[in-house]
């Protein structure tokens, strides 16, 4: 049988309960009002519209094995990567243009593309597939060197775009000249550049051009012929004139 003292204990530990329970729900209450004013105070920023600017590309012309600098003018990101990824990509997609002096193949060869129609539609679905990403990071400092300064790049193309790319030692250098040459000229803090494929280490970009080192940006020829060609990917270091 239960005593009258541990039912007023019984009766005391209900009402607190109870009174717990109301102060709880109450702040909650508070708590969502409070959160709900300040959706409606605070202004909903909307993000600035990029201005557009005037970015500089070295275009590979294989007639002669120059890069010729040519001009676009499109909203940039003020993020140095973002930046830089959309250089590489207008870049790579000046190579696919009509009339391009260095072209690649058809992404649509490569897809079975058919009619003129469908293959145009592929090529503009598939043209932003060439670059994978645009990486940049501190130089890698060695133990006790000097320390370098600047950035290092690192420009991850796609297995698509190796596989349409024409292979030959000048083609191949010209297309990662163009690359070093455009990072230099609108991103001049980019002073080394290093290449992937699908995110890996590949030994070329289509059988020529030694993609295992490290590129420094800004030596870029603005000509080339075929036995500067084969120095610029076979020699210690990273320089590419």
């Amino acid at each position: 049988m239960i005593s009258r003292a541990q039912r007023i204990l019984f009766l005391c530990m209900l009402i607190a309960v109870v009174v717990m329970a109301t102060i709880l729900i109450r702040l909650r209450e508070r708590a969502q009002d409070r959160f709900h004013a300040l959706e409606i105070d605070v202004p909903t920023v909307e993000p600035a519209s990029a201005a557009p600017e005037s970015i500089a590309l070295l275009m590979p012309n294989d007639t002669d094995g120059s890069l010729v600098e040519i001009h676009r003018t499109l909203p940039m990101p003020q993020d140095e990567s973002a930046r830089a990824r959309v250089l590489i990509e207008t870049l790579l997609r000046t190579f696919r243009e009509p009339h391009s002096t260095h072209p690649l193949a058809p992404l649509s060869s490569q897809y079975g593309g058919s009619s003129t129609a469908s293959s145009a539609q592929l090529e503009d679905a598939l043209a932003a597939q060439d670059l994978d990403e645009v990486y940049l990071m501190p130089i890698p400092q060695a133990k006790g060197s000097t320390p370098v300064k600047g950035q290092m790049a690192v420009i991850d193309f796609t297995s698509a775009f190796t596989a349409a790319h024409p292979s030959g030692i000048e083609p191949e250098t010209l297309t990662l000249l163009a690359v070093l040459g455009t990072l230099h000229d609108n991103l001049p803090d980019i002073t080394q550049v290093r290449f992937l494929v699908d995110g890996h280490v590949k030994d070329t970009l289509a059988g020529h051009a030694d993609l295992t080192r490290t590129y420094v940006a800004s030596d870029t020829a603005t000509s080339i012929s075929g036995d500067s060609a084969v120095e610029s990917t076979s020699g210690a270091g990273a320089t590419t004139q």
